[in-house]
């Protein structure tokens, strides 16, 4: 497992066995908030394993104990109290929270499950092992890549915005809004791995793929507009490790980590035969996959030689008769969890709310310094630093950084100059951060 380790072998196998899925209304309770941390750990565990290329038990672990279908409904289950219960919560006249940080945990939770499907899904038989939920997770990733969509010319608060947030529960719901933009990136990792099973997937899934979603297209959409990328002050930018980073000019023709999963996606849904066999390329479709052709210049080329195939079959369907839609009759499965979990609390969700402000998110001054501190022993700085993907940088100058700001411990920064320069839009969310910490 390399030099740093958070578990052991037999604690990583008693945390995976314990996973189980919870009702809506259970969210931030005692026993669901020991679910998370654990959830958290085996999440950190993993990418060290995976860093470290010695063998990934967390992986097996999931996979032998039957461990995916339940994260899978946990993601979706914790999606729609995001969407459900979370906004009527916020507008009950009770609502006014000493602390947000046992919400913000809820919040959290559906970030930190893709992450580790994430880490996990790399696997092939990860995928295998998630059965029916395949379909489900799916819908999941279909739903954030139009969240993605949706967000193309929407780039967000800009610095001197950010720093306009004064309240706990306006910083709650910036960081809710940015971890939900996070979140769409992973799943799109997450399907562009379910696209590499796309040999061992049933029939169900690979219409809800192709028909249902027409998944082709979409990518072609979020290829164009490249949401993980922006202007700003004349400089282009890409979203990575959890922040803009500018690009230098150097690097400007590089391809994108994000660009090439969408190319990977694209090249399994329309070469692979299984695909091929069941995709109509109706007039619509034959429209949108001919914008490719744009992008595959020479120097994309070079850095992912495979594509010459697209290109070839880009070539030759501009050439072919667009399909008729077909109308064949099919019986197929339909994932059943957002469904489920709908039906199951339908008319439920004032009283689910409610019952979590009186019940779960009204915690004494004590229970919240006894929860801070486990979330202290789970968050071990020495294992976040080891799993980061690179070195902080500078919030100021975005050089590479090794000093952080000692109030909020939130910002990084290369020397005291920029500290001190950075003041100005760093100071109020500063002190926002340092009084909900004194809080716990």
């Amino acid at each position: 497992m390399g030099d740093l380790e958070l578990l052991l072998p037999g604690e990583a196998d008693v945390l995976v066995r314990g996973l189980r899925s919870f009702q809506i209304r259970e969210m931030g309770s005692g026993g669901w908030n020991q679910q998370h941390e654990n959830l958290e750990k085996l999440n950190m565990q993993a990418i060290l394993d995976a860093t470290a290329s010695q063998g990934e038990p967390i992986q097996e672990l999931l996979v032998t104990h039957g461990k995916i279908p339940t994260l899978v409904e946990e993601l979706i289950a914790v999606e729609m109290w995001k969407q459900k219960v979370f906004p009527v919560l916020c507008k009950l006249e009770d609502f006014k929270p000493q602390n947000t940080f046992p919400i913000y945990m809820v919040i959290h939770h559906e970030a930190s499950i893709i992450n580790l499907l994430e880490t996990v899904f790399f696997h092939k038989e990860v995928c295998e092992s998630a059965e029916d939920t395949v379909l489900d997770l799916v819908d999941y990733c279909h739903r954030k890549l139009t969240l993605l969509v949706a967000h193309c010319g929407h780039d967000g608060p800009s610095e001197e915005e950010e720093s306009q947030y004064s309240t706990p529960m306006q910083e709650l719901q910036k960081q809710a809004e940015l971890m939900e933009f996070e979140i769409a990136l992973k799943a799109l990792s997450v399907l562009r791995y379910i696209t590499d099973c796309v040999d061992s997937l049933s029939l169900s899934t690979l219409s809800r793929m192709l028909s249902t979603h027409n998944l082709p297209c979409l990518l072609v959409e979020l290829l164009e507009h490249s949401p993980w990328s922006r202007q700003e002050g004349g400089k282009l930018q890409q979203f990575e490790s959890g922040r803009w980073q500018t690009v230098p000019p150097s690097e400007q023709q590089k391809l994108s980590k994000l660009d090439g999963q969408v190319w990977i996606a694209l090249y399994n849904l329309l070469l692979s035969p299984e695909a091929r066999a069941h995709y109509c390329l109706t007039s619509f479709a034959k429209g949108q996959l001919l914008k490719l052709q744009a992008f595959l210049t020479d120097t994309l080329l070079d850095q992912m030689p495979n594509l010459a195939d697209l290109q070839g079959f880009l070539a030759h369907l501009a050439l072919a008769e667009a399909q008729p839609p077909k109308k064949d009759l099919v019986l197929e499965q339909i994932p059943e969890i957002w469904e489920r979990l709908e039906q199951e609390n339908k008319g439920k969700w004032q009283a689910i709310a409610k019952h979590q402000l009186q019940h779960i998110f009204s915690t004494s001054e004590q229970d919240l310094r006894l929860q801070a501190q486990r979330w202290a022993e789970t968050y071990r700085l020495d294992v976040l630093e080891a799993v980061a993907p690179e070195r902080p940088r500078c919030a100021y100058c975005s050089a590479e950084a090794s000093k952080r700001c000692s109030r909020c411990q939130n910002e990084w920064y290369c020397c005291r100059e920029c500290q001190v320069k950075h003041w100005e839009k760093h100071g109020k969310s500063c002190v926002v951060a340092a009084q909900g910490d004194r809080a716990k």
